[in-house]
């Protein structure tokens, strides 16, 4: 009788334990600066309002492999850190130009790549990797609405779209995942950061992708700097020569301002 007695509270106490990771997994929501960014846990079994982790906490849950599954949306650095983050590539016209415009300011970028232009393109994806840059999975091919698909999409999405990049340029690390349009779930999340990709969004937003003019892409991202901020740029999906523009007169303006280049948090909340 003492021996089932003991086993029992072992079988509760491994059940408790269970739930208490499943509750850190549930509750690794949105971090600092949702309200400017869209990726966002968007599907059905995303947390319930009110279960967002507060600003400096979010991320304790975190993978097997120690990355968090919370949302990075600030820059690695104690202080004024700057992550740049160029999406949708890589593009045999734009990502060219992008690249010379980072080299020409001595900055490194975090590439996001659609896995089936990783693979159209893959000399582009080694020129990337060759300057210096992070390399972003942006799964297979931007399909905005994975939020609502099952689990299995969102696994086939996100790893497949990594192999792509991985092929491409075998032997370089790629360590974040972006999810198209942000569209985030809990389970893609916990998918990407037992890959070792942290899920990566961004605090700063000119929707360059839109071509809204010069004028109004640099109003915004010189106007809307929080700390350690991750500003989103594109160098695919289309006409990129506002964004290209807006690098040239950027980059050199947030080095006056006293401004560093980093790459996203991967590590850390």
């Amino acid at each position: 009788m003492r021996i089932t007695t003991t086993s029992a509270r072992r079988r509760r106490a491994g059940s408790a334990a269970a739930a208490a990771v499943l509750g850190l997994l549930a509750a690794a929501g949105t971090p600092a600066y949702a309200a400017t960014d869209g990726s966002v846990d968007r599907a059905q079994d995303a947390p319930p309002a009110g279960h967002s982790a507060p600003v400096g906490t979010a991320g304790s849950a975190r993978s097997a492999a120690g990355i968090p599954l919370a949302i990075s949306r600030l820059a690695q650095g104690p202080g004024r850190d700057v992550a740049i983050t160029i999406d949708d590539g890589p593009d045999p016209r734009w990502t060219p130009q992008v690249l010379e415009t980072l080299r020409e300011n001595h900055v490194k970028a975090t590439f996001c790549m659609i896995g089936t232009k990783a693979q159209k393109y893959p000399e582009l994806v080694r020129a990337v990797a060759a300057d210096g840059h992070q390399l972003c999975d942006h799964s297979v091919d931007h399909d905005v609405t994975m939020d609502h698909k099952p689990v299995a999409y969102q696994r086939q999405q996100i790893l497949e779209g990594k192999a792509m990049i991985e092929k491409a340029v075998p032997g370089v690390a790629v360590t974040y995942y972006r999810a198209p349009g942000g569209a985030f779930t809990p389970d893609s999340r916990a998918i990407a950061a037992a890959s070792g990709m942290r899920p990566l969004g961004w605090s700063v937003d000119p929707k360059d992708w839109s071509r809204p003019g010069l004028e109004a892409i640099l109003s915004t991202v010189k106007g809307k700097l929080p700390q350690q901020p991750t500003v989103l740029f594109h160098d695919g999906g289309g006409d990129r020569s506002e964004t290209v523009a807006a690098l040239k007169q950027y980059l050199p303006w947030l080095t006056e301002q006293g401004y560093r280049f980093s790459f996203p948090a991967r590590t850390t909340p």
